[in-house]
């Protein structure tokens, strides 16, 4: 993006309090330092069109989850985005990871996903599914 970098598209989306989803596409090969960034999903380049539209179907769903659920859902797609990178030690390492497995399992005791709605936990377990097998 000319004259912005994502990270910075990502601040003033947050500072003007614009509540939408945000699916990141990016050339840029995610690390642990994505774990900071405020978006629902991570696309790395060449993203297919079939891609992109399930993405953005993907995100007009999340858009009818009450707050929790959104945030399981992209704590969801980061640990799959990474899991699909990062090698097991490298995800052990990372105090961010850790911390993003923690607050996974914090809001997963707060709420009984498999009694919420099933799209979503179809969502949530296939995106999880698709991050570590591919």
């Amino acid at each position: 993006m000319p004259g912005l970098s994502g990270d910075e598209v990502l601040e003033a989306i947050r500072e003007r309090g614009i509540d939408c989803r945000v699916v990141m596409v990016t050339a840029v090969s995610p690390g642990p330092d994505i774990l900071d960034l405020p978006f629902d999903e991570y696309l790395v380049k060449p993203v297919s069109r079939d891609e992109m539209q399930t993405a953005v179907s993907r995100m007009l769903v999340r858009a009818t989850y009450d707050e929790t659920v959104q945030e399981i859902v992209a704590i969801v797609s980061k640990m799959a985005t990474l899991e699909s990178k990062l090698s097991l030690a490298e995800m052990e390492a990372s105090p961010g990871y850790t911390a993003l497995t923690e607050r996974y399992a914090e809001l997963r005791a707060e709420i009984d996903l498999r009694d919420s709605d099933d799209k979503m936990y179809v969502e949530s377990s296939t995106e999880k599914m698709d991050g570590v097998f591919g």
